[in-house]
C-alpha cells in the first residue's frame, strides 16, 4: 500500500558474542535501534529528529564491552518507534487501523490506552506517529519481521545461558527522559540518575538489585527502584528467579550522557560508559551458583 510503513532492516538486530561466554549474564538493548526504513519516514508525520527521540539513544553502545566481561549483548536495530519489543507481540490500538483487529490482539492493556502499544501511536511527547491509518497486515509483517527474530534470539541467549552456567541474569538496558514527559506517571518531575526495575522483587532476586544499586551509588550516583519504571514486557515475560532466570531493567537518565533535544552525546558520554563498564565488571563475579532454581 502507498505509504505503509514497512521495509525493514534486512537484519533486524544484532548479537555481540564474547570470545569465551564466562559470565552468567545477557545484556539486551531493546530500544537504541536507528535503522529508520525511508517508507516508515514518509508513513510518519513527524521529522526524523522528533522520531528519534523515542530511542535510548546510544544505549547499546554503552553496554558494548560487555564482550569483555564474558557476556553477549544483544541489540534491537529496528526503532522503538516502529516496532516496541519491549512489549508483547500484539499490543495494538485500533484507532491505528482502517480494518478490525483480530481477537488476538490486546487493545485494551494501559500501555494501548497510552498510545504506546507494540506499534505506537504517539511518541513520548504525545505527538501522532502517522499521517494516515494502518492495516493489519502492515504491521503483522512488520512484527513478524523485526520484533519475532528479537525475541526468538534473546530467547535463545537466555536458554544458552542456563544450560552452560544452570542460570542467568537478563540485564534489560534503556535510558529515560532527564524530566517525566505529558505521557509519563511523573510529568514534569526531574528524573534521579538510575531507576531499577524488578518488578518489585518479583523478576529478580533482592539481592542482585541490592548488588547494581549499591555499585552504582558507591560511584555517587542517585538510584531508586520501580517508579515511575518497574519493568516491561521483558521483565515481566522472562524474569523468573524461580526458575533461574532473574531479571534486572536499568533506566539510565539521559542528562548523564547526552543532548536530548539534539540526539547526540555530550561530555558525560565517556565516564558514564566506565562507569558502566565498572558495574558489568561487578556483575561478572556473580556465583552462578546463586542464580539457579530452587
Amino acid at each position: 500500500m502507498s505509504g505503509s510503513p514497512n521495509n525493514t532492516p534486512s537484519s533486524p538486530l544484532d548479537i555481540l558474542r564474547p570470545g569465551k561466554w564466562s559470565a552468567p549474564l545477557v545484556f539486551a538493548s531493546p530500544h537504541s535501534g536507528q535503522d529508520y526504513s525511508q517508507a516508515f519516514i514518509d508513513a510518519s508525520r513527524l521529522d526524523p529528529l522528533a522520531l528519534r527521540r523515542s530511542e535510548d539513544a546510544f544505549v547499546d553502545e554503552i553496554f558494548a564491552a560487555a564482550t569483555a566481561y564474558g557476556a553477549p549483548p544483544l541489540r534491537a536495530r529496528f526503532p522503538r518507534v516502529y516496532v516496541d519489543p519491549n512489549r508483547e507481540p500484539f499490543e495494538l490500538d485500533p484507532a491505528m487501523f482502517k480494518d478490525a483487529l483480530p481477537a488476538h490482539v490486546n487493545t485494551t492493556s494501559s500501555r494501548v490506552a497510552a498510545g504506546l502499544g507494540t506499534m505506537a501511536r504517539v511518541v513520548t511527547s504525545g505527538e501522532e506517529v502517522y499521517n494516515d491509518k494502518l492495516h493489519f497486515d502492515d504491521a503483522k509483517s512488520a512484527i513478524e519481521a523485526t520484533y519475532i527474530p528479537y525475541h526468538e534470539a534473546l530467547k535463545g541467549l537466555l536458554e544458552e545461558a542456563r544450560q552452560q552456567f544452570g542460570g542467568c541474569l537478563l540485564v534489560d538496558c534503556h535510558s529515560m527522559p532527564s524530566v517525566g514527559g505529558p505521557m509519563d506517571r511523573d510529568p514534569g518531575f526531574r528524573r534521579v540518575d538510575f531507576i531499577l526495575g524488578d518488578r518489585y522483587g518479583a523478576s529478580c532476586a533482592p539481592e542482585l538489585t541490592d548488588l547494581v544499586e549499591q555499585t552504582l551509588q558507591s560511584m555517587n550516583y542517585v538510584v531508586t527502584r520501580n517508579n515511575p519504571y518497574a519493568g516491561g514486557f521483558t521483565t515481566e515475560h522472562y524474569g523468573k528467579p524461580e526458575a533461574g532466570c532473574h531479571t534486572l531493567q536499568i533506566e539510565i537518565n539521559r542528562a548523564l550522557y547526552m543532548n536530548e533535544m539534539k540526539i547526540s552525546r555530550s561530555d558525560g558520554f565517556e565516564k558514564l560508559t566506565e562507569d558502566i563498564n565498572r558495574l558489568m565488571e561487578v556483575l561478572a563475579t556473580i556465583d552462578p551458583k546463586t542464580l539457579v532454581a530452587t
